[in-house]
Order: C-alpha cells, then sequence, then structure tokens
C-alpha cells in the first residue's frame, strides 16, 4: 500500500533548523533577541495562572491597549503569534498563483517561505550595504505585483529605508499592498509606524520579541487599514496567542517602557563601539540601526568560518551563513545589551582576529609521550596486576578531567576494583618514567621525540608570544624543553607546580599575567586544554596527539571529543598552526 504523498510545496520546502553548535555555548549572540524582561512579571502571573491556562484567551484586551498607545483605532491592530504570524497571514491574505511579492535580499528568510506558502512568486531586489534603492524595487513591479514586503531596519544588514521611500512605494503600487516589517524600529533613529499608518495601502508589522525581549512568548502585532486587519483576521487561527502570553505582554508594555528604553541606549552605544573595533580588527562591518551588527570578513586566510569558530570556542555563538550562499563571507552579531557581556565580545573578537601569544600544553602538541607518560600509565597499572590498555587512556582523556597522569592512573585503578594509594601510584609511575638514576639509558622521558621542529616553532617565535602551559613537574618540563633546544623559545613556563591541573583556568590565566599579553590561542590535545581556555577567556584550537590519526574511528572520536570541548578547528599537527594563525 502506498502511504500520503506531500503536496509539491511541501516536498519543495525544507523545514526551518537552527543552526547546530557542537561547541559549548553561554553567550548567545545570533538569535537578536532582546533583553530579559524584569522576573517580577512571573510573580504577577502567578496568582493569575490557572484562569489564563484554563480559558481560551481574548487578544482584545491587547489590542486595545497597543491601539490606545498608537492613537488609533483598535479595528486597526491584530495581535498574532509573533510577528512571523503577522506576515504569513498577510502573505495569504495578499498572494496566490499568478501574483508577485517583491522583496529585497538578503533579508528576513522566512518572507520567501510565506510567500511560497501563499502561492506567490518572489522578486528579488538586491539591498546590501548600499543605501536603499527605490527606483530598483520600481522597476520591478508589474502587473502582477500584489505586495511589496520591506523589513527596517532589514534583517541581516541593520540598513533602514526612509519615510519618503515608504511613501513613494505605496504609490507606486496603489493596487497591491506595501508591508513594512519593523521587528527592530525602537533601535532605530526614526520609527516609521506613523508613516505606515498614514497610508491607505500599508501595513506594519512590529513584536515583543526584540526591545521588549519577550521572543519565548511569541507575541506579535499589524497595524494598518481596518479592511486589511480584518483579512487577517479571516486567514488565521482564532486563537493565536496563548492566554499568559498575552496577560505578560499586556503588562510589559505598561511597566517596561523605562527599561525597554534605556536597554536600547546601551545597545546603540554597543552598536557604534563594536562597527569601530571590528573596522581597527580588519572586518568590513555595515552601518546597522537594529540591535545587531553584520560585519564581512574579507581575509581568506581568516574568514567568517574560522572567526566564528574562534569564538565559539570561548563560548559566544554569532549568526553564520549558508556555505557557499551570497552571504558566507559575513556574520552577524548581537549586540548583548550588557556591559560585561558586551566587554567580553569585544575581547573575545580581539583574541580571534589579533592573537599577540599562543599557549602551548606539552604532551601530545609539542611532545610525543605516546611512549613515555602514556606508557608509564600502563607499566605502573601493570605493576598493581591491572592491564590498562592505550584506548581506555585515550577514552579517559576525551571525558576530562584527566590532565594529571599519576591520578589518572590511580582512577583507572580504582575503575578495576583496584584500591591503591596516591603516593605509591606516584612512586611506581615515576620508577618507569624517570628510571634508573644511576643507569644513563634509563627512563622513559628518554623515547619523547619533538612535534614541532625548532625551525616552525622559531618561525612562530618571531610573530607571536611563546608560552608552555602544562600538567607536567616543572622539572619534567624544562628538561624536555632544554633536551630539544627550544627552552629559549617560550617567554614562561606554567607547570604543576603553579597551579591546580587544567580544566581550571589558573594555568592559563597566570601564563597571560606573567607575559602581559591579552589576545591568545590555547593549542592542546585535551579536552581539559580547551575547557580551560575557554572558562580563562582564550580562543582554543585542538591537535590529534600521535596515535589518535591511527585510525579512523580514533581520529573521529578524537576530534568530536576536542570540538565537543570547545575547539575552533582541530588539526592533525601543532605544525599546521602556521597554516592557521592570522
Amino acid at each position: 500500500m502506498r502511504g500520503p504523498r506531500p503536496s509539491p510545496l511541501a516536498r519543495a520546502l525544507k523545514p526551518y533548523t537552527p543552526g547546530v553548535q557542537r561547541r559549548p555555548i553561554d553567550l548567545k549572540l545570533d538569535a537578536n533577541e532582546g533583553p530579559a524582561p524584569s522576573s517580577v512579571l512571573i510573580e504577577w502571573l502567578q496568582p493569575r495562572a490557572s484562569e489564563l491556562l484554563r480559558r481560551y484567551p481574548s487578544a482584545a484586551g491587547l489590542e486595545s491597549q497597543i491601539a490606545a498607545w498608537l492613537d488609533i483605532d483598535s479595528s486597526r491592530v491584530i495581535v498574532t503569534a509573533g510577528a512571523d504570524d503577522a506576515l504569513e497571514r498577510i502573505a495569504l491574505a495578499s498572494l496566490a498563483p499568478g501574483r508577485e511579492a517583491i522583496l529585497t535580499t538578503p533579508t528576513f528568510e522566512m518572507l520567501a517561505r510565506y510567500v511560497n506558502l501563499a502561492g506567490g512568486e518572489v522578486v528579488e531586489t538586491p539591498w546590501i550595504g548600499e543605501p536603499f534603492d527605490v527606483g530598483a524595487i520600481e522597476s520591478r513591479i508589474g502587473p502582477r505585483t500584489a505586495a511589496i514586503f520591506i523589513v527596517t531596519p532589514n534583517n541581516p544588514t541593520g540598513q533602514v529605508v526612509s519615510a519618503e521611500s515608504i511613501r513613494r512605494l505605496a504609490a507606486s503600487i496603489p493596487a497591491g499592498l506595501l508591508v513594512v516589517d519593523l521587528a527592530y524600529t525602537e533601535y532605530a533613529d526614526e520609527d516609521l509606524t506613523e508613516t505606515v499608518l498614514s497610508l491607505p495601502n500599508a501595513i506594519a508589522v512590529r513584536t515583543f520579541s526584540k526591545a521588549w525581549g519577550l521572543a519565548g512568548l511569541r507575541v506579535g502585532y499589524a497595524v494598518g487599514s481596518a479592511e486589511v486587519i480584518g483579512w487577517l483576521r479571516a486567514v488565521g487561527h482564532p486563537y493565536a496567542v496563548s492566554g499568559p502570553s498575552l496577560a505578560i505582554a499586556s503588562a510589559w508594555l505598561d511597566a517596561g517602557r523605562t527599561r525597554v528604553e534605556a536597554s536600547v541606549r546601551r545597545v546603540k552605544a554597543e552598536r557604534r563601539e563594536l562597527v569601530a573595533h571590528l573596522r581597527d580588527l580588519g572586518a568590513e562591518p555595515i552601518e546597522s540601526q537594529a540591535n545587531f551588527v553584520l560585519a564581512r570578513f574579507p581575509d581568506t586566510r581568516l574568514g567568517a568560518s574560522i572567526v566564528a569558530d574562534l569564538l565559539a570556542s570561548q563560548g559566544i555563538s554569532v549568526r553564520r551563513f549558508a556555505l557557499g550562499s551570497a552571504m558566507e563571507p559575513y556574520l552577524r552579531f548581537t549586540l548583548p545589551g550588557d556591559a560585561p557581556q558586551f566587554s567580553r565580545l569585544c575581547a573575545a573578537l580581539t583574541n580571534a582576529m589579533r592573537p599577540r601569544a599562543v599557549l602551548f600544553d606539552l604532551d601530545g602538541v609539542l611532545a610525543d609521550v605516546s611512549s613515555s607518560y602514556r606508557r608509564a600509565i600502563v607499566l605502573a597499572a601493570e605493576s598493581f596486576g591491572v592491564a590498562i590498555t592505550t584506548r581506555e587512556i585515550a577514552a579517559a582523556k576525551d571525558a576530562g578531567d584527566a590532565n594529571n597522569d599519576w591520578t589518572l592512573t590511580q582512577r583507572l585503578l580504582r575503575s578495576r576494583g583496584v584500591e591503591v594509594p596516591l603516593e605509591d601510584v606516584i612512586r611506581a609511575f615515576e620508577s618507569f618514567y624517570q628510571g634508573d638514576p644511576s643507569d644513563a639509558t634509563s627512563g622513559l622521558w628518554r623515547s619523547e621525540s619533538l612535534l614541532v621542529s625548532p625551525t616552525e616553532l622559531r618561525s612562530l617565535a618571531a610573530r607571536y608570544t611563546l608560552a608552555i602551559v602544562t600538567g607536567r613537574p616543572r622539572r619534567d618540563a624544562e628538561r624536555f624543553l632544554s633536551h630539544f633546544g627550544i627552552a629559549d623559545l617560550f617567554a614562561t613556563v606554567v607547570t604543576m607546580e603553579d597551579a591546580p591541573p587544567k580544566p581550571d583556568p589558573r594555568p592559563i590565566l597566570i601564563a597571560l599575567g606573567r607575559i602581559g599579553v591579552a589576545g591568545a590561542w590555547m593549542i592542546g590535545d585535551t579536552p581539559d586544554d580547551l575547557n580551560a581556555a575557554r572558562y580563562a577567556g582564550v580562543a582554543s584550537i585542538g591537535v590529534l596527539a600521535p596515535g589518535d590519526a591511527a585510525t579512523v574511528e580514533r581520529a573521529c572520536e578524537a576530534e568530536r571529543a576536542l570540538t565537543g570541548a570547545g575547539a575552533a578547528r582541530v588539526l592533525r599537527s601543532a605544525s599546521d598552526l602556521l597554516e592557521v594563525l592570522p
């Protein structure tokens, strides 16, 4: 039997899916969400919640409130499930097969989808970087043009359309509808709501999701002529917005204005600073009047993709665009509207694009310890009657909190039911690693090799301040560096004696303090290295330790672990840094 078949439209469209971020993010600057509203709203809602939950909602009260605020009749207002719902209703109410809608590009990506859902055809007009060209829109108006959609400030560019241009566009399609999406209008120099309301064939869409900080409630609204608003009521759901959402939006419209205005002022100040900072770093930002800044990254070595990943390695997500699209070289940065978060964003951009220092973990990055430290773990465990494989050691390193090989050995023994005091583990481990002092040829440390050539390290040292941040004892670290003649290349060496082990950020912070540098990359081969970098506020790059690339399966496991801890890139060798660093 044949199952159900999708319509041609359902087959052609792909579901909207937010980008998947594999790295840990705690500062989300990719969705243009506004500042969090007061928690007092939740307290206000609580005694009303039961009744609001059990009743079908009515938006009439909020519509009257918005109408009074804008000094218009309530018949000219419709509250919808976010601005998206309003835009979809407008498309359904004004478009049909054989009708066209003119959109600028790039713009809010759901608009083209709504046009297609209504059966209409999209006519695109490019608009990015240059001033808005009314003539370019007018030149695309034809007998099938039923609507023009304008987003101002535009998403993702932040550029704006003037009131004069809005009036001219409305006049150019007297039998069509001019749709003006004002989702970000609170951040603009000019609010065009009044202009739109003065035009008989124009409709404005606004939202509580941006400046008002209520994106999770899904409350938006449209204002226009009573006739057009009536169309929107006819094509949408009768109870589109939940009762709690309506109640909170209503309360916040009354109580939140002062807080929203203060937040907007803060965002505008951040906007100016971020544009200047991006220019100083070599990016090409577009002047914005929204709560975000779009910037182009022209450097082929330090392009948009790696900048976004370097920010993500520091726990910050920004909006990137599809590979192969015209927007691929761009990133969009939501302005946090918060002084500490904004300072963090600016510092993270400096770390990513203008690092002055490169911090190296030692083992697995500069030193091949597969036959020394890792072998010592295996032999120490054997001395207590437990067989540990190198695969188990790698898995433990991937799991994190495994920077100290002594305590890792003890933990692996304990997992097999063998409890050994740490001092005994250390004694056994060191006997194999250090060897017999009376035997000049013994000791696993002698098997270690340098993974990056001195010539390559000297090339890096000529461009950046280099430092070592390792969990080794100082004597082991200094012996390795001296043995290979590279000790002079590192401004400081932070070891086990200086700070708690990674993922604690203090070893990295100590290194940065000693060298007096702001803006750094940390290079490590374990999640502990990369987590420590994120906690310390520096960018991070992962490196596959020797042996991790021996099989495709193991390489994939290691890469997943390093990326999951934040690595902007995972390299096969630290030598590849020469191809990645700016």
